[in-house]
């Protein structure tokens, strides 16, 4: 498969590309909780419990900025910031529920246990 670019980046393939969109440490678990309902920032931090300001902050303007979350800032004292899935972030969800069940059948073969 030939080489592309996008921003001055240089990407191999389909699966490089996508995984620089969505993978990583926090975006799918991110895009997860979004999928049902809208959550705020501090919901979000209190629910990934080993991610911090920096690194949420980060993921969350790197998915709004790619386009799989939408940023929607309610003008109130304080202002409230809500972040929600958007319709491209909605296509990624059967990828992450493929990926997600694949990991529970490989922790079980493995015999990993919740801690």
């Amino acid at each position: 498969m030939p080489e592309f670019l996008k921003n001055n980046k240089k990407y191999y393939t389909p699966v490089e590309y996508v995984m620089a969109k969505i993978g990583g440490t926090y975006k799918m678990p991110i895009l997860w909780r979004l999928k049902d309902k809208v959550w705020r920032y501090s919901e979000l931090k209190k629910s990934i419990t080993h991610i911090s300001d920096r690194m949420l902050s980060k993921n969350l303007n790197e998915l709004v900025n790619d386009g799989f979350v939408s940023k929607n800032i309610i003008p109130e004292v304080p202002v409230r910031v809500e972040y929600s899935i958007t319709k491209r972030g909605e296509r990624c969800i059967p990828i992450i529920t493929s990926l997600r069940n694949y990991g529970f059948e490989l922790m079980a073969e493995d015999d990993i246990s919740d801690n």
